[in-house]
């Protein structure tokens, strides 16, 4: 800076060195800032063709941080020499002003460098196995956290302030901030007990059978859960929630099941072990029946107006549509058996019997 000077000296005279000084400054750091975008952008294009995407995500959350620093530093330096020049007590602030924008500017790389990661980490065209999505942002909320509360810290301390003093105050007030935000804090580890037990993940379908709770989970945050019902609407709940209730999580089931009871007319009662014979090889050759799963088909009960066989078998598919598309086909194919042997489904018929005495008495009355 000072061979700097001495030659700016020579051009334009003591009285206006600083300004040209502020404006050299200034100008550099946008141009170095251009300069540093375009670099930016050249090892993207590179980047994008190799194999490795974590170079990308490297890439990528560098360029802010990047950009900014030279930008705050060059403004910052024109700023220490106008504070010079007017012998402003500001110019004392400078240094550490600097000092924490590199702080934070660090900070901001590494919590983009995280965001990208984690996006890598679910995203099926960068891992040929995606990582659970739910246990990434997990993982990824407390790495930010951890690197914000730890760039606080660092800038407190290049203040002068006592991070010792800090952290004790805090060991303190956490006391009082536990009691006045207990349910606050009974969500935050409500939710960390839903990412390391992971009863459910986003992207599941869950329902409780103790409370109204029925749909898809969309995001499970540290206070709250949301999860998007069947009608479409967003249901919001605390995570604390989850550590008094039961819940069920359908998308983790292996198989869906079919259980139904079907009745044949009194009638047809002769024809019942054959059509139950026949129900079941067809259940039994049916490409969408699981064969390795529980298989039931039997006459069970006689009825009011019936007599009922039933079937008990699981589909190979968990797939709500697929699986009433296929219930629909086992059902109609049950019709053609029953069909086929002449008999018919049975439905509420009541038959009522006559004395025969009030019969004839009838007739005699009416013979009269």
């Amino acid at each position: 800076m000072q061979v700097l000077e001495d030659w700016l000296v020579r051009f334009t005279g003591e009285a206006y060195l600083w300004m040209v000084e502020i404006f050299l400054i200034v100008f550099s750091a946008l141009v170095l800032g251009f300069l540093a975008n375009k670099l930016v952008n050249f090892l993207e294009r590179h980047t994008a063709r190799t194999a490795n995407v974590w170079d990308d995500a490297l890439i990528e959350a560098c360029r802010r941080p990047l950009v900014w620093a030279i930008w705050i530093l060059g403004v910052n330096m024109a700023a220490a020499v106008a504070a010079r020049v007017t012998e402003s007590e500001w110019y004392d602030l400078v240094a550490p002003v600097n000092r924490v924008a590199i702080i934070f500017l660090g900070a901001l790389f590494l919590v983009n460098l995280i965001k990208r990661i984690e996006r890598n980490l679910v995203h099926p065209e960068y891992m040929a196995e995606p990582m659970d999505e739910t246990t990434v942002k997990a993982m990824g909320k407390l790495l930010r956290a951890s690197v914000i509360i730890t760039a606080v810290l660092i800038a407190m301390q290049a203040f002068g302030y006592s991070i010792s003093g800090v952290l004790a105050f805090g060991g303190i007030g956490g006391l009082a901030v536990g009691f006045a935000a207990k349910d606050l804090l009974a969500n935050f580890f409500g939710g960390l007990m839903i990412y390391l037990d992971r009863p459910f993940k986003v992207g599941d379908w869950v329902r409780s059978p103790d409370k109204e709770i029925e749909g898809t989970v969309e995001d499970i945050g540290w206070r709250l859960t949301r999860i998007r019902t069947f009608d479409k609407r967003p249901l919001y709940i605390p995570n604390a929630v989850f550590n008094s209730i039961s819940v069920e999580n359908p998308s983790r089931m292996h198989n869906r099941r079919i259980y139904e009871t079907i009745g044949i007319r009194y009638d047809d009662v002769d024809k019942m072990a054959a059509i139950v014979a026949d129900v079941k090889a067809m259940l039994s050759s049916h490409p969408e029946i699981d064969q390795q799963q529980t298989m039931i088909v039997n006459f069970v009960s006689f009825g009011a107006s019936s007599i009922n066989f039933f079937i008990y078998t699981f589909t190979k598919t968990t797939q709500w549509v697929l699986f009433h598309e296929i219930k629909q086909d086992v059902l109609l194919k049950i019709s053609d058996i029953i069909t086929g042997y002449g008999a018919e489904i049975a439905f509420p018929t009541s038959t009522i019997h006559l004395p025969d005495q009030l019969c004839l008495a009838s007739v005699q009355g009416e013979m009269a």
